[in-house]
């Protein structure tokens, strides 16, 4: 079992970055798959970027592409979300999430951890 808690949330200005932390205590943090989702009011969440559990395969949401890194540091149990040339329509809350998996898992009903989320605002 593993938990998570996201930090790094907050406020900026369209084109502004924000990089966002999700930091694990409990299991083997290297055993796990993990990604990042975000749900805005009235939407349902959805996937964001996923990273492998040795870090060297990544997916991303069309929507992100050229524009977020997924990245982790098994040594320290943390993943990162390098957010650049935010958008409004990226105003969300992101969440962490990890499951036990070798692989690439970019479906939210495929996740058994989650973070409490941490909120990202971008202004126009």
């Amino acid at each position: 079992q593993v938990q998570l808690v996201e930090s790094g949330g907050g406020f900026v200005h369209a084109g502004g970055s924000l990089r966002l932390s999700c930091a694990a205590s409990g299991s083997t943090f290297s055993n796990y798959a993990m990604a990042w989702f975000r749900q805005a009011p009235g939407k349902e969440r959805e996937f964001v970027a996923a990273v492998n559990w040795g870090g060297r395969n990544t997916e991303y949401a069309d929507s992100v592409k050229g524009r977020f890194v997924i990245s982790r540091d098994n040594a320290k149990k943390t993943m990162f979300l390098q957010m650049d040339r935010l958008k409004p329509e990226d105003t969300a809350i992101y969440y962490c999430a990890g499951d036990l998996s070798p692989g690439i898992i970019s479906t939210v009903t495929a996740y058994t951890y989650w973070g409490q989320g941490t909120q990202v605002t971008v202004s126009s």
